[in-house]
């Protein structure tokens, strides 16, 4: 895409004349459609990858609009915006398809910092879907959420596991959901029918663990009052998902061994072995490797869990999917905790993007559960999050340019970066053109006929 073009959709002329007049400044192709219908209309012909559309028009109204717009064309990116909206509106919008929803009257600044990630939302669609297959059964893993690269090759790899019968361990740091991945493979599996039972080897005391695992008979040990079963029987014809297994002693890493060999088990206290026809799916955040090299953890268990290994990126190594992720949640917890907190403002965003989440997407996760309920309602802010947040750097981007073969115009490039520098005056000022002008080491007259002169005069007013 070398000129990046939208159209705008607004049956208000002024509106939609000064959104325009904004964006071609900024360096983008604009298309225009009075109504929803005149956009759909022109949308046949025009090849346009960003729409911005307001909500109340005649004909077609923004939401049905959006809706027919999804279905001709499932790739464009919709930003949306209405002075009338509420949260069930921004709900609907959201699960509609539209990627960002702004409420009039909004600041231009932030509609082209959506605009831009608008934009590298759709060419990192478009490359991945060029790069990748269709994955058939996506929609049977809605609580893994990612569009990153890393990502969609974790959805590829898990169909495949799937299909198969054979044993994988999950890696991944604490917090990155080795469950979900594990009851994704279950669930797109031939044993999706049967029980999927999860065990927490950390969580359950050494004692006590053969007999969660394996079972007991009556009178076996102390307490042991009637014969019980434990988790590999309950997952019989199923999947046993066996969590931070690098937690596990040696003596039941011996026997979950047998288990794996044999396919039998042999309760506590027990005589005779019965056979059991379970799925291992294993998961750990500690390196089994380096356990296995300070022999505590069985090099030949390691290899018998690790037949198919997945490993589960990070939060840190794929950014691009916080946004997702977060509004995600944001919908989740307006919904369980009946809060109307309608979306988080871009400062507040760019912090989350680029902090380095320890925890993972839990952390995220948690922090957002925290987040709606201490809020309430309206849009969370920079003001809104933990103290931590207040040390994250966010790198600017590059403004070095290199001269091209073909050469510039050098008076157009110089007017250019004026006019941004004129500009970031004004947001600084809050449009007080005097005090601008000191920033600037202009004299007032001197700014404002710049300004009248570059047509910027409508565009500073919107800082005031």
């Amino acid at each position: 895409m070398d000129t990046p073009r939208l159209l705008i959709a607004d049956d208000d002329k002024k509106t939609r004349d000064f959104v325009a007049a904004f964006l071609k400044y900024k360096g983008y192709d604009v298309v225009q459609a009075c109504d929803g219908q005149d956009a759909l209309d022109k949308l046949e012909t025009e090849e346009v990858h960003l729409v911005i559309t307001d909500l109340m028009m005649p004909r077609v109204n923004g939401l049905e609009f959006v809706k027919k717009l999804k279905t001709m064309r499932p790739g464009t990116v919709i930003i949306a915006y209405s002075a009338f909206g509420n949260y069930e509106m921004a709900s609907n919008l959201l699960k509609a398809g539209v990627f960002f929803y702004l409420e009039k009257p909004f600041n231009l600044d932030e509609l082209e910092t959506h605009v831009k990630r608008g934009f590298e939302h759709q060419s990192l669609q478009s490359q991945t879907y060029r790069a990748k297959p269709a994955l058939k059964n996506r929609a049977l893993m809605p609580n893994i959420i990612g569009e990153s690269s890393k990502m969609l090759s974790l959805f590829e790899l898990i169909e495949k596991v799937a299909e198969s019968d054979s044993t994988v361990l999950i890696q991944g740091e604490s917090g990155t959901g080795k469950e979900l991945v594990a009851r994704a493979v279950h669930d797109l599996s031939n044993r999706k029918t049967r029980n999927f039972v999860p065990v927490n080897c950390a969580a359950i005391p050494d004692e006590l663990l053969e007999s969660e695992l394996f079972g007991h008979v009556k009178g076996s040990f102390t307490g042991a009052v009637a014969n019980r079963i434990g988790r590999f029987e309950m997952a019989d014809r199923g999947t046993l998902f066996l969590d931070e297994i690098g937690d596990m002693k040696p003596n039941l890493q011996v026997k979950l061994l047998r288990v794996l060999q044999n396919r039998e088990l042999e309760p506590v206290g027990a005589t005779r072995s019965k056979k059991i026809d379970v799925r291992i799916i294993a998961a750990t955040n500690q390196n089994l490797e380096k356990l296995v090299a300070t022999k505590q953890f069985r090099e030949d268990l390691y290899y018998r869990l690790s037949v198919i290994p997945i490993f589960i990126p990070p939060l840190r190594e794929r950014k691009e999917d916080i946004p997702l992720l977060v509004n995600s949640f944001l919908e989740r917890f307006n919904r369980n905790k009946k809060s109307k907190v309608k979306g988080i403002d871009s400062d507040a965003m760019d912090l989350l993007v680029h902090y380095d989440w320890p925890g993972n997407v839990r952390e995220l996760e948690n922090l957002v559960e925290r987040l709606v309920i201490l809020k309430g309602f309206g849009a969370i802010g920079v003001n809104d999050l933990p103290e931590k947040f207040s040390g994250v750097t966010i790198s600017p981007p590059s403004e070095s340019m290199t001269l091209p073969d073909s050469g510039i115009c050098l008076n157009t490039v110089v007017e250019e970066f004026e006019n941004n520098l004129i500009l970031q005056a004004l947001k600084k000022t809050g449009g007080n053109k005097k005090e601008a002008a000191l920033l600037l080491n202009l004299k007032r007259t001197t700014l404002i006929e710049k300004l009248k002169k570059r047509r910027l005069d409508t565009i500073a007013t919107s800082f005031a």
